[in-house]
């Protein structure tokens, strides 16, 4: 049987590649709403006059909807089966695509904001119930290579998103006028009417749920834990250390919530920032008194036990913090960072790529760098392929740890502003961050069982950090300049690695595809 043949056939004989390509056109869709997010901070910048931060909390209510509804998408999907959650988060998608029609007549900040969170609450269902089901999609041993393929549709929907974005959000009339406040609906109102023929489609197909394996035996019927007992099993100190993080990463969401609302609302008096930084420390304080009673009694059958989970989650916040902010600040860094560009550049057919300014300096316009974001999501996209291919040759788990230290380097050349040099290197960050999520989110995942559903869910909650980090790049822009805000991915990336390194310590596993994890640690 060729590899290709059993990558997607489970252990029962079924040949499931048709419902794999179906599910995979999921990560078209949200890969080119993803992509239009990223151009749209620069349209809010110009239009509402908001500084690098403030523009930013576009990508706030994007990962707040990941964040809100990420549980009750993995509970969703437990009870409704795999179609029954697909077909759910579709409409919402399509809810939020057709807000946009309204929100144009609306013309504020908060009614767009609304619709980008509709849409990301639809997305949070498409990627807790897509993401591990292509991994149960055939062959245990092609987990990893089966999620990086169908993540590279993601990457073909991120190359066509800022194009997209880019024609209706920086259009421009005979006059020369902007047109993208009364065009930016367009775009959102054709993928809802798509999306309601996708959810139609998967009403009709054939999308089996799939039992996996239950490695960790979290399912067992008897309290009696896996050889090696459950202290053994269950590394208690890394679960504290653990939990004290996500507990740190939800106070910090919390304030980042409230002072949102605030400055949405208006209301934004001096004293309120201190106010709530003091707050968080309280809240921070009372979540560690909490948690420690809470770790003391988890034992092997949550999923939490379990460190090469708890730490998916933690690993999983800071990839998406590193690319919402690259992501969202490309164009920014397109516009301001490149060197002098020649004259002969703003002729022909890319002169609409390029603005002269009145001393007569050329620089990317903001069009021609939403052009750039698709070079980079292509950049992205031969990530993904090429990525894919070394996951089938080589441990997931090296390889992303490979990919974060790499992608340390890089950043560090885009901070030193090194000319062309360092505007190269910025795609090649693309490149090395391709296979980062899909691979985090399969070392995550398991060995879990039936659980995988419910870990799923809090893995896509750590999305949030693309809510977070971009508002913190976005403040270190602001001061220092766009090549000084790579020193936040930066460190994302180092912890990225860092996961990808001590993974087989955490999970017991030699690899993916190594011994199973029926013993403690």
């Amino acid at each position: 049987m060729s590899s290709s043949n059993s990558m997607f056939r489970t252990p029962d004989g079924k040949n499931l590649a048709i419902t794999f390509m179906l599910v995979s056109s999921l990560f078209l869709l949200w890969g080119f709403l993803n992509g239009m997010i990223d151009v749209m901070d620069k349209h809010f910048q110009e239009e509402l006059h908001l500084t690098l931060a403030q523009s930013a909390t576009v990508q706030f209510a994007h990962y707040l909807g990941y964040f809100l509804m990420s549980l009750p998408a993995g509970w969703l999907a437990t009870k409704l089966g795999y179609k029954g959650g697909i077909i759910a988060g579709l409409l919402m998608v399509a809810l939020g695509g057709f807000w946009f029609i309204p929100a144009t007549q609306i013309a504020q900040f908060w009614a767009f904001l609304v619709g980008v969170g509709l849409i990301a609450s639809g997305l949070t269902f498409l990627e807790t119930i897509a993401n591990p089901y292509t991994t149960v999609l055939g062959d245990p041993r092609f987990a990893a290579t089966r999620i990086n393929l169908a993540q590279s549709c993601n990457g073909i929907g991120w190359i066509f998103g800022p194009i997209v974005g880019g024609l209706f959000f920086y259009g421009k009339d005979a006059a020369g006028k902007n047109t993208g406040s009364q065009t930016l609906y367009i775009p959102y109102a054709v993928v809802a009417v798509v999306v309601l023929v996708l959810a139609v489609v998967f009403y009709f197909a054939n999308v089996p749920d799939i039992k996996t394996e239950d490695d960790y035996h979290l399912d067992d019927k008897s309290g009696d834990a896996p050889a090696g007992g459950p202290d053994r099993l269950v590394n208690r100190p890394l679960v504290y250390v653990l939990l004290l993080a996500n507990a740190v990463a939800l106070t910090f969401i919390c304030g980042m919530i409230l002072k949102t609302i605030l400055t949405l609302s208006n209301v934004q008096p001096p004293e309120i920032g201190s106010w709530i930084t003091n707050a968080e420390y309280a809240i921070a304080a009372i979540l560690l008194v909490a948690m420690i009673p809470t770790a003391r009694k988890i034992s092997h059958h949550s999923i939490w036990s379990h460190p090469h989970f708890s730490a998916a989650t933690l690993a999983q916040f800071f990839y998406v913090a590193a690319q919402a902010g690259i992501f969202s600040f490309l164009i920014n860094y397109m516009t301001s960072q490149t060197p002098p560009i020649p004259v002969s550049w703003s002729t022909g057919l890319l002169k609409n790529w390029f603005d002269t300014s009145a001393q007569g300096v050329v620089s990317f316009s903001n069009q021609g760098a939403s052009n750039l974001a698709a070079l980079g999501f292509f950049c992205f996209l031969a990530g993904r392929f090429s990525g894919a291919g070394l996951l089938r040759n080589f441990s997931a788990h090296k390889v992303l740890g490979l990919y974060g230290l790499l992608n340390v380097i890089v950043c560090l050349l885009v901070f030193l502003k090194l000319g062309w040099f360092s505007v190269l290197c910025v795609f090649a960050s693309y490149f090395l961050m391709s296979i980062m999520f899909p691979t985090i989110f399969a070392l995550g995942i398991f060995g879990l069982g039936a659980r995988a559903k419910r870990a799923s869910s809090f893995i896509v909650m750590a999305i949030m950090g693309g809510a977070i980090l971009p508002k913190v790049m976005g403040g270190v822009a602001d001061k220092h300049g766009m090549s000084k805000a790579f020193i936040v991915p930066l460190i994302c990336f180092a912890l990225v690695g860092l996961f990808g390194f001590i993974w087989p310590k955490l999970s017991g596993a030699e690899s993916m595809q190594g011994v199973k994890t029926t013993g403690g640690h």
